[in-house]
């Protein structure tokens, strides 16, 4: 797929100028240097550019062209387009800005170009992108400065000047490509193609993107499960904070943000995600030179016993096991290393230590089997030998299967060694923070390769319920359903305390006497979501008496504050005792679709917001992790003498909701709160729901 996008043999440029500084003559002698293909400079005013013949259009090449780079102004692009048809390119890359980013005429113009496109069968990138480019096949179809180093990672990026800023770290550090794609508005193509098509590359052996966005969340978490089998995607994603999110009512919508979505979905499908350009940059230089570590397990060989500690520190934080050397390990140590030096982790060979010293050191700790991965540690001591030290290094990477992060810490007297690591396509690590960081990513990507993705369970349901439900309140004019909607939580397997709704005092007696003493009493009004704060509710109800007069105040409490409700009656349900407090909740997120929340109830929501995501649909595997992600878990699994709680019966009731959200996508916000979680084999109970219809 997209083989010729990449590796054309004929490119075309509509748009090339003859003016040097124009986005077209850049994109233009870009090709012409280093493209051995052959080159078509489209210009209906110039004969010729630099020395190659120009042409009117397309239609009046000889011959097939296998890319078009657009570079024209929008309004006589789509022309542009209906002709590349005509002449039978499949390929097209349109430069050209003043599409939807700029306005509904720009939209229009957009969709004229996909309608077009669709029906030669055109695949496009852009519009309003910097191009594309490939360091094997030396097609830079882009307007970007330079062609980066050849190497085993490719690039997608929504930002063209973030892209050209990455494109100047390659050269900066010696760390290569082999594609680079700037999308621009996504008209056609999108991130989703091109892993899929890099999955395939034998040059890619990274994928790297940067995002402001996803075009189809659910076929964008399935591409990346199988993506992410075979290859790493690193991912920096703008947007963290909520100024963008839609205005939410329910508790898991104001919880989620505008990001737990993609922290949600990335987690679940395998990627990886950077939260920093820095941390961007350190795994493409970390995944692009380096082997995949078997497991967790580090060593740190340093010359400086501070940088060592914090290394220790570094490792800790993330994650990482400290590992413990053999006794064959730590006895050959001694055989050559100073008497002063530390022989166990972190192994100090003493700041005067020469490059010999940290090669046998290095060499003996990766021999031992306990050993996963090393950090080496260099700073700049007046016996430290740096450039020898990365030859250490670099002679060592090609004899082992594990991975060695150098570290060199310094400026000016470090940067020969800096240099020489460069070479050999090593990249240097600043900070032993930013090493530790790499190498634990690089150990969750060899666990991630390792998943196996279950199929989510499929529960007996009564789904007409649940659509007579919906129906009869959007004719009712409801969109906000309280009480109204424990027959969808029954319906759909999830367990309820017996309730009733009645419409005055003296039945409200009857149930609670046919029931049992103690019940609650709630108020039902499609005009009240938060019954508490009007006095709507009322808990340990446990007699005729104390009943009728709190039906009595009730109905007084509510009807002055909001005297123009809407009162259906009070529902009478059993008392729940006993047991934990959690919260399920569900908000629809655009672009990924149902987004669960778990989370204990109570002060644990309110105040801690101690509560997880996934995206539907949930697996047992992605339930379980919501269960024990929660920082407070351990309240469920039986503390202090308590007996654990019934957390199979939880795991059921949120994949009973996730696939009650998946079956109606009309349900846009979800809470079940509190939901009563009592001792394992005892079950759980639905108190309260609130759910928002479309």
């Amino acid at each position: 797929m997209l083989e010729k996008m990449f590796y054309p043999a004929s490119v075309a440029v509509i748009g090339a100028s003859t003016e040097k500084g124009k986005v077209g003559r850049a994109v233009l002698d870009n090709l012409i240097d280093g493209f051995g293909g052959k080159i078509f400079p489209i210009n209906p005013k110039a004969p010729e550019i630099e020395g190659i013949k120009c042409y009117k259009s397309v239609l009046e090449v000889p011959g097939d062209i296998d890319l078009a780079v657009i570079v024209i102004p929008a309004k006589f692009v789509p022309q542009s387009v209906k002709e590349c048809g005509e002449k039978g390119i499949k390929n097209l890359v349109i430069i050209s800005a003043g599409f939807k980013e700029v306005g509904v005429e720009g939209a229009r113009l957009e969709n004229e170009v996909k309608e077009i496109a669709k029906n030669y069968g055109i695949r496009i990138v852009g519009p309003n992108c910097l191009g594309i480019l490939n360091t094997y096949s030396k097609c830079n179809a882009s307007f970007a400065k330079k062609m980066p180093p050849k190497g085993n990672m490719s690039i997608i990026t929504q930002s063209g000047a973030l892209g050209t800023a990455i494109l100047d770290w390659s050269e900066m550090t010696d760390v290569g490509f082999a594609n680079f794609v700037s999308l621009g508005n996504k008209s056609d193509l999108n991130e989703i193609d091109f892993m899929q098509a890099w999955k395939e590359d034998k040059e890619t052996n990274v994928i790297l993107a940067y995002l402001e966005g996803i075009t189809d969340g659910q076929r964008f978490i399935n591409v990346s499960r199988d993506v992410t089998k075979e290859k790493p995607v690193i991912v920096v994603k703008s947007g963290r904070t909520g100024a963008g999110a839609r205005a939410v009512s329910s508790h898991t919508g104001s919880l989620a943000g505008a990001d737990a979505a993609y922290d949600s979905a990335f987690a679940q499908c395998g990627v990886i995600r950077a939260d920093t350009v820095d941390q961007f940059f350190d795994l493409a230089g970390g995944f692009s030179g380096q082997p995949i570590p078997k497991g967790d397990r580090v060593v740190i060989v340093t010359n400086a016993g501070g940088p060592g500690i914090l290394a220790t520190d570094a490792c800790e934080k993330y994650g990482l096991k400290i590992a413990t050397l053999s006794t064959e390990t730590v006895e050959k140590l001694k055989t050559t290393l100073p008497p002063a030096a530390n022989f166990y982790n972190p192994v100090d060979v003493l700041g005067d230590a020469p490059a010999k010293l940290y090669d046998f050191a290095l060499e003996t700790v990766l021999a031992d089997e306990g050993v996963d991965g090393v950090i080496v540690l260099a700073t700049p001591q007046s016996m430290t030998d740096p450039v020898g030290i990365a030859e250490v290094i670099a002679r060592l990477r090609k004899t082992t299967d594990k991975p060695i992060l150098p570290c060199f810490v310094g400026g000016t007297v470090m940067a020969e060694g800096v240099e020489e690591l460069k070479k050999y396509k090593l990249y240097n690590y600043e900070d032993p923070d930013r090493a530790a960081y790499t190498l634990r990513q690089m150990d969750r990507f060899n666990k991630i390769r390792n998943r196996v993705y279950e199929k989510p369970r499929q529960f007996d349901v009564d789904k007409e319920t649940v659509r007579k439900t919906i129906e009869d309140s959007r004719k009712a004019g409801i969109s906000v359903l309280g009480l109204e909607a424990l027959p969808v939580l029954e319906a759909y397997g999830i367990p309820t305390l017996k309730y009733r709704v009645v419409d005055n005092a003296e039945k409200a007696k009857e149930t609670a006497r046919e029931f049992g003493y103690p019940v609650v009493m709630k108020i039902v009004s499609p005009q009240i979501i938060h019954k508490s704060d009007v006095g709507g509710v009322r808990v340990g109800l446990d007699s005729d008496e104390a009943l009728e007069n709190a039906y009595n105040k009730m109905m007084t409490d509510v009807k002055a504050a909001v005297p123009h409700c809407r009162i259906h009656g009070v529902l009478i349900q059993q008392m729940a005792t006993g047991g934990k407090e959690v919260i399920l909740g569900m908000n629809r997120d655009p672009q990924f679709g149902p987004l669960l929340m778990f989370g204990l109830g109570g002060i644990y929501v309110e105040v801690l917001k101690d509560v997880q995501f996934r995206v539907a649909p949930l697996t047992e595997q992605d339930a379980l992790g919501m269960i024990y992600g929660i920082k407070t878990h351990q309240m469920l699994e039986g503390t202090r003498g308590e007996k654990p709680s019934d957390i199979e019966k939880l795991i059921e009731l949120l994949q009973r909701l996730s696939q009650l959200v998946t079956d109606f996508p009309e349900i846009l916000e979800l809470d079940i709160n509190p939901v009563k979680v009592y001792e394992k084999g005892k079950g759980c109970l639905a108190l309260d729901v609130r759910m928002t219809i479309q």
